[in-house]
């Protein structure tokens, strides 16, 4: 079964840093776009940093305070997140494009984990 599970969300305080991680079973995300999403109450979803076959591209609020990577070794991708702000609070999902490189927008991405809540205090 493929699946895509979170980790590393909490609640923290302004200014301080979280390390999310989303293991992958039955998949691997070698040769295809990895991202992380997050979805503030009433917003949107977001993309906040991604890898596609270029390299990486973060979001402009996250850009120098998030860092997004993939382990090969542990098949786990992760999001390095320091200097957090209140409006960095959301619930954070990985996704990724099994079989493609085409990750233009979040409708290209097919496969998600159940996301992780991270609440950033003042």
């Amino acid at each position: 079964q493929v699946q895509l599970v979170e980790s590393g969300g909490d609640s923290v305080q302004a200014g301080g840093s979280l390390r999310l991680s989303c293991a992958a079973s039955g998949y691997n995300y070698r040769n295809f776009c990895v991202a992380w999403f997050r979805q503030a109450p009433g917003e949107e979803r977001e993309e906040v940093a991604a890898i596609d076959q270029y390299g990486t591209r973060y979001a402009d609020s996250v850009k120098g305070r998030f860092t997004i990577s993939v382990d090969n070794d542990k098949n786990t991708l992760n999001l390095q997140m320091s200097s957090l702000k209140p409006e960095d609070t959301a619930m954070y999902y990985c996704a990724s494009t099994p079989g493609s490189w085409i990750c233009r927008n979040p409708s290209h991405f097919l496969l998600w984990g159940q996301g992780t809540q991270v609440t950033v205090s003042s």
